[in-house]
């Protein structure tokens, strides 16, 4: 699916055939073996993956997943967004990905511990401040990032910019752990500006109350925008005057699941994303959206706060449909940009205020959501194909005068 939205966006901007291989390519891919010792004398061998899409413009960038779902082929799709994601933001990084083939329900914090430093280790040698730069994904976070750190410490010295989205008493920004959701806010700010909606008439449906989407509400919240529906694993949570979401938040953190949210209507994923609303932000995981309901979907614009929640077929029916689409590599990278401003006072040993993290990540999300557009609007194609295209030529043009061809 990646590799199709590569191929349209570069005939698009008339890519050299010579370049298509050195572009679409990963440079590097690791496959580890992971033992790991259970708390009941288990022994358990899982897989785990790093792949290295593009450095050209920087060192590599991207996410460390623990799922079931994750092998190499989903690393390799997921490395390469990135790499033409901070390319779009013009970060001077390139893209990467990385993750363990497992089911983090249930371990616990010793087993996590131990798989974390045991997986870091394991690609210790093609990662480095200036190398790979890794960062929290799904079922990944701060204390995972802690540990990664201090495993990789422990062997070249203590490097707190190894990793980003860490905790703040070791090297963490302020602003960082929402970054990710409030920049997907700071986008759909800028699409309803530009295409005439009042924000705060908006209906909201949300898919994911994880890290994401529970950081979307709240900045929407604040907003005075409403939020009609939530879910996460368990199934979803609908009102249609709006959820209270103070309340939506302390419930997650209590880790008591949606589905049996008081005062509200109980709904599966699967209808929730056929809701009636003005705007559906998907905020789990990949390919919800697809052929099977894409014709369903009631939304009039669709904010892809999930890596690449929609696939070509959905994409291509919704745009029949006339839905406007804001896709994954321009919502979601407030947190691949607030990881850069964190990496950047890593370095300079010199933290930032909140308020400029903040003020920095809202001008980098607005610029490349007005590059984005205008390049859709000259070209006449979709702010998809618009979001590629300029990633492909930034990286391209990096390739070109490092003389990587």
């Amino acid at each position: 699916m990646v590799n199709l939205y590569f191929d349209e966006a570069a005939e698009l901007v008339r890519l050299k055939d010579e370049m298509y291989d050195v572009l679409k390519t990963p440079y590097r891919e690791i496959d580890v073996q992971i033992p790991v010792r259970m708390d009941n004398g288990e022994l358990r061998v899982l897989r785990g993956y790093r792949v290295q899409h593009n450095g050209a413009r920087g060192p590599y960038k991207g996410g460390v997943r623990y799922h079931p779902s994750v092998d190499l082929d989903e690393v390799r799709a997921l490395a390469s967004l990135m790499t033409w994601k901070t390319a779009l933001l013009d970060l001077p990084f390139g893209g990467a990905k990385g993750g363990v083939g497992v089911d983090p329900t249930g371990m616990s914090q010793r087993e996590l511990e131990a798989l974390t430093r045991r997986f870091t280790l394991a690609i210790s040698h093609v990662i480095g401040v200036n190398r790979d730069v890794p960062a929290p994904d799904v079922n990944t976070n701060a204390q995972v990032m802690a540990w990664m750190m201090d495993a990789y410490s422990s062997r070249y010295g203590y490097s707190p910019a190894i990793v980003t989205g860490k905790p703040l008493d070791l090297g963490g920004a302020p602003g960082r752990e929402a970054a990710t959701g409030r920049g997907v806010v700071f986008v759909l700010e800028a699409a309803a500006k530009h295409w005439g909606l009042h924000l705060g008439s908006l209906q909201v449906v949300i898919q994911g109350f994880g890290n994401v989407g529970s950081w979307a509400a709240r900045e929407l919240h604040l907003r005075g925008v409403r939020v009609v529906a939530v879910s996460d694993l368990s199934g979803g949570a609908f009102r249609a005057d709006g959820l209270d979401v103070p309340t939506l938040v302390a419930w997650a953190h209590a880790r008591r699941p949606m589905s049996e949210l008081p005062d509200c209507e109980h709904i599966t994923n699967d209808v929730l994303l056929e809701l009636p609303c003005d705007v559906l932000i998907p905020a789990a995981l990949g390919e919800v959206i697809h052929v099977g309901n894409a014709h369903l979907v009631q939304a009039r614009v669709i904010v892809e706060a999930a890596n690449n929640p929609t696939t070509p077929e959905a994409d291509k029916v919704l745009d029949d449909m006339g839905v406007h689409i804001v896709p994954d590599v321009l919502a979601n990278a407030g947190g691949v940009t607030g990881s850069y401003f964190e990496w950047a006072q890593n370095i300079q040993q010199f933290r930032w205020k909140e308020d400029r993290f903040n003020a920095e990540l809202h001008d980098a999300m607005v610029r490349a959501f007005t590059a984005t557009t205008a390049f859709a609007d000259r070209h006449a194609v979709s702010l998809r194909k618009a979001a590629f295209a300029i990633g492909i030529e930034r990286v391209a043009r990096a390739a070109r005068l490092r003389g990587y061809i």
